[in-house]
This record gives C-alpha cells, sequence and structure tokens, in this order.
C-alpha cells in the first residue's frame, strides 16, 4: 500500500463536519460560548429564515424582512454531539420569550433551533420536552423549531464582533440583561445552588426541585427529563453538587423514573427509614445537600438485587464530554474502555 493511498484512506475515515443553526437574539452574544467548546470548528453570525436574498444588517434590523439574527456553526461530531450544542444554547437564551431576547426586541430577535436533518430534529424535540419537564421555567417554551433555510453571512464587522470591540461588547451585554437573567435562572455555570439555605434554595430552584428534593415529593413517572437518558456520564445533587450516581449503573426499571444499582459514591449518600404514607422504605438523601432523593428497594437486577429510585428534579447530569470542564474529571477514567463502576 503506497502512502498516498494510507493519506487518502485516513482522509475517508474522517468524520465529516456538520452544521447546527442556532437563533437566540443578538448573535454577537452566542459566538463566544461556542466558539471555544473543543469540537466546534467554526462560528458565523448571519440571517437566516426570511425571503429575501442576501439582506444586509440595516434591513434585517426593521423587523421586516422575515430574517433572525442567528448564527452557524461547522462542528465535528466525532468531538462533540448534537446534543450537547443544544444544552450551551439553552444556558444563553430565555426560551419563554416570544417577542424578541432581553433589550432586543422584534422578530429578529426571536429565538429558534434550524434543524438540518432528522436526527436533529428529534434530539431537539426530546431536549425541548426534557427543558420543559425539568420545572426549571414558569412559562412555556416557545423557542420555535423550523427546517434549515438560507444563511446569510453577516457583514465582516459582526464576525467574532465580542472579539473585535471587546469594550463595546462588554458595555452592551452587561446592559442588555441577559447576564442578569441567565444567572438567575441557571444561578451559576452548571445550574448548582450557590448556597444551601432554605430561603435561598427557594430561589434558585424550581417549585418542583424545591418540593421534591426539600420537601420529600415525588415527580410524576414517565415525566421527568432523566428517567429516559440514555447518554454517558455522571448525576450529581443539583443542590450541593455531590456526585451522586453514575450511567454505568442505570438501568431500565420500567418505572419511570432513573433507577441506578448502586451509588457512585456511598460517602455521598444517607439511607434512612421512611414511615411516612404509611409504607415502610428507605429513603436515600445527599449527605452534603440533605437533598431528598428517592428511595431504596430491593427489586433491582441481580447479583446486587438494589434499585435506587431517584426522582430526576434531585440530580443534575454531566456528560462524560464535560467532566473535566464541570470540576469532575476524576470520574474520566470510569468512562474509558474496559472499565467499570466501582466508586471512588
Amino acid at each position: 500500500m503506497t502512502l498516498l493511498t494510507v493519506l487518502l484512506l485516513g482522509i475517508m475515515a474522517q468524520t465529516p463536519l456538520q452544521k447546527a443553526t442556532f437563533a437566540g437574539g443578538c448573535f454577537w452574544c452566542l459566538e463566544g460560548p461556542f466558539e471555544t467548546h473543543e469540537g466546534v470548528v467554526d462560528v458565523a453570525t448571519g440571517y437566516t429564515g426570511g425571503a429575501k436574498p442576501n439582506p444586509a444588517y440595516e434591513e434585517v434590523s426593521t423587523g421586516t424582512t422575515g430574517h433572525y439574527e442567528a448564527i452557524q456553526i461547522t462542528y465535528d461530531p466525532s468531538r462533540v454531539t448534537y446534543a450537547e450544542l443544544l444544552d450551551i444554547f439553552w444556558r444563553q437564551i430565555d426560551p419563554t420569550d416570544a417577542g424578541g431576547q432581553f433589550v432586543d426586541r422584534g422578530s429578529q430577535y426571536r429565538s429558534a433551533i434550524f434543524y438540518h436533518n432528522a436526527a436533529q430534529k428529534k434530539m431537539t424535540e426530546e431536549s425541548i420536552k426534557a427543558l420543559a419537564l425539568s420545572g426549571r421555567y414558569r412559562k412555556p417554551i416557545v423557542t420555535e423549531l423550523l427546517p434549515v433555510q438560507q444563511f446569510y453571512t453577516a457583514e465582516n464587522y459582526h464576525q467574532d464582533y465580542y472579539q473585535k470591540n471587546p469594550l463595546r461588547y462588554k458595555m452592551y451585554r452587561s446592559h442588555s440583561g441577559r447576564d442578569d437573567y441567565l444567572q438567575k435562572t441557571w444561578v451559576e455555570e452548571g445550574g448548582q445552588c450557590k448556597a444551601i439555605s432554605k430561603d435561598n434554595l427557594k430561589q434558585c430552584l424550581s417549585p418542583l426541585q424545591y418540593e421534591v428534593t426539600q420537601q420529600c415529593s415525588t415527580e410524576p413517572p414517565f415525566n421527568n427529563a432523566y428517567w429516559n437518558n440514555k447518554r454517558e456520564g455522571i448525576y450529581v445533587d443539583l443542590v450541593s453538587g455531590e456526585p451522586l450516581f453514575s450511567s454505568k449503573d442505570k438501568f431500565d426499571s420500567g418505572t419511570g423514573w432513573p433507577s441506578f444499582t448502586k451509588p457512585l459514591d456511598p460517602n455521598n449518600i444517607i439511607e434512612q427509614n421512611d414511615t411516612s404514607a404509611g409504607m415502610k422504605r428507605i429513603e436515600v438523601k445527599s449527605k452534603k445537600g440533605r437533598s431528598h432523593l428517592g428511595h431504596l428497594f430491593d427489586d433491582g437486577p441481580k447479583p446486587i438485587g438494589l434499585r435506587y429510585c431517584i426522582n430526576s428534579a434531585s440530580l443534575r447530569f454531566i456528560p462524560k464530554e464535560d467532566l473535566e470542564k464541570e470540576g469532575y474529571g476524576k470520574y474520566k477514567k470510569l468512562f474509558e474502555t474496559g472499565q467499570k463502576s466501582k466508586g471512588f
């Protein structure tokens, strides 16, 4: 086999790049969060969704052309998944605002996801459903899901505006209301509460999350964020961030709640008798956060035979690709080939 053949086969074996298109208000604010993510090759600002070919910024900004300010991402799916891009997108916008985004009002600033294929459409539908079920928002999700349309790259001075004009960009962003909203909605990167007092928890948790973690309520089966989540990663306490469970130990119990055969770190779990509701059960709580997680049963798969039946509303899921940046790097080895969950 010649060297040229080897090189050609190597090129052919490379994963083809894919595209994702998102609209979330001022396109200046969407570039940075994606450009710095591993696997993202390029992010372009532009216009899409309107009828007029090659629109100029001055035309789009009037709100009369039907275009959205948007970004188009070129990414390597072997290094970053479309689901991860969706997660980043949701953390940049207010998906309940139908009239624009923050200080920017008008149809050109609406939020939308333009799917490029059937797989992206399905993943987006699932992501929207999970977001709605998370209880994070009091109003319905109105971000539109639309088939991809012609994308027109914006003028050169709009590309990487946050880098070319950092002072003007920071001034605009600080007064736009975006950061204040995102901080209140997600509290801090990852959505983990900074303080664990009851008063602060009421402010940073959704009503459902508060009822489950603090008042020992139970969320509906088959109608929660993680019961059918099949991605690899770990589950941590929504309140304290304690590592609790691994996807390696997750199984389909048929109950409609996330179920695990064992904890990721037994030292972060409290098991105590629960005689509420006229039943004798074992309640499962987090040690540091004191969050109610769910209950422990003895009808799990053999040989262990345990089923940790956990509420999604008590958890935050961290994909294996994000473990390092989220501060859980020591768990990366759990997802290396041949590794099994042993607890840490």
